[in-house]
This record gives C-alpha cells, structure tokens and sequence, in this order.
C-alpha cells in the first residue's frame, strides 16, 4: 500500500511542476491591426429610399372624385326641381282663364279626358273640380285641374313622369305651392297665399293613383 501511496504523489508532483513551467511562459499582449486608411470619395452610397406618395395620391384623387361627382348630382337634382318649378309657374300665366271662382262642376266625361285612365285615376270625391284639361308640362301630356278652395281656385298638376326627390316650394307673385313627391311622379298643387294647402294636399294625394 505505502508503494502504490508513493507512486500517486509522484504524479501528482509531476503535474504540479508542469502546471508551474507553463505559468513561467511569457504571453505577448493581445494586439489588433490597424485598419489601413480607405478613400471613401470613390464609394457609392446606396441612394435613400423615399416613401411612395402614390397611396396619398390615389386617396386625394379618389376623394375629389366622390366630392365632385356628390357636388354634381346635387347641382342636377337643384337644376330639375328649379326647371320643373319655373315650368309650372309658367303654365299658370297661360292659363289665367282656369283661375276662376265658380260653383260649377266638371262632368264626368270631361274629367275622364283630361285624366285618361291609362296615365291615372283621380277620385273627385267631394271636391268641387271646376275646370280639366290636358295640357303639356316638359313635353309631356299633364292633366291640369282646378278645385275650389276656401279663398278661391286651386290648381292640380298630375305629373306621373316627372319625378322629384323631396317636397319642392312654389312661389308666384300671386300665388303659391308646392310639387309633393307621388310615387314616380310627382303632384304640383298651387293656390292663393292665404290658401291653407295642407288638408288639400293630403286630400289630393289620397286620391290619384298612377296608373302608366
């Protein structure tokens, strides 16, 4: 035992007086090299990359699209109901003769031509219809009627054709109205400027239907 005890101390001294040799060993310091100077004035530089202005473009493109093309339908819908309206005060200076008080109604069969069964049916009811022609209003065959009111005559205009987005006001020198929105036509009714034309208006729109 006392052998074997030696030879392993023998080792282990071996390898202290390796481990110490190696310490002794001189190490140079660690030393970067020296980059050598570049001439930069020949190198190109990678152009900056610009954000692409083509989405704000497009969105400003398309947003005066939609502006101009909403200004341009309101711009249309204001010229017809401005047209229609000049159209019918118009027709009412030409016709001042069915401006009349009387207490004489229309006959059936003359109430019958001017509102032909194929372009409407008006149910006279209890109005008192003193005057029914056919006349033309923007080309177009229009039944004209004239029902007395409480401060003198009031006219109908039966316009099946003439299709108007919203109740439009009517203002005469003498007289004034309204062009009331009637399915795919509309209705003008006009009258005096003390006329109360809201029971007439209801009563009048209850009583057509379009039949073209």
């Amino acid at each position: 035992m006392t052998g074997e005890h030696d030879k392993e101390f023998e080792q282990y001294q071996a390898l202290d007086l390796k481990i110490a040799k190696a310490l002794q060993i001189d190490v140079p310091e660690l030393q970067m090299p020296e980059l050598p100077d570049l001439d930069t004035a020949n190198v190109a530089t990678l152009p900056e990359r610009k954000r692409s202005m083509k989405p704000l473009w497009f969105a400003i493109a398309a947003t005066v699209v939609l502006a101009t093309s909403i200004s341009l339908r309101t711009s249309d819908l204001f010229e017809t109901h401005n047209s229609l309206a000049t159209e019918v005060l118009a027709h009412l200076d030409h016709e001042p003769y069915a401006f009349r008080n009387t207490e004489d109604p229309v006959s059936d069969a003359r109430l019958a031509r001017a509102v032909p069964a194929s372009l409407a049916v008006f149910d006279r009811g209890s109005s008192l219809v003193t005057y029914a022609q056919p006349c033309v209003i923007n080309g177009k065959d229009v039944p004209h009627l004239v029902i007395q009111g409480q401060y003198g005559p009031v006219t109908i205009l039966l316009m099946p054709h003439e299709e108007v987005a919203e109740e439009t006001p009517l203002d005469g020198e003498n007289v004034k109205g309204v062009i009331l929105p009637v399915g795919k036509g509309s209705i003008a009714i006009i009258g005096d400027r003390e006329e109360q034309l809201e029971p007439i208006k209801k009563n009048v729109v209850n009583s057509v239907t379009w039949t073209t």
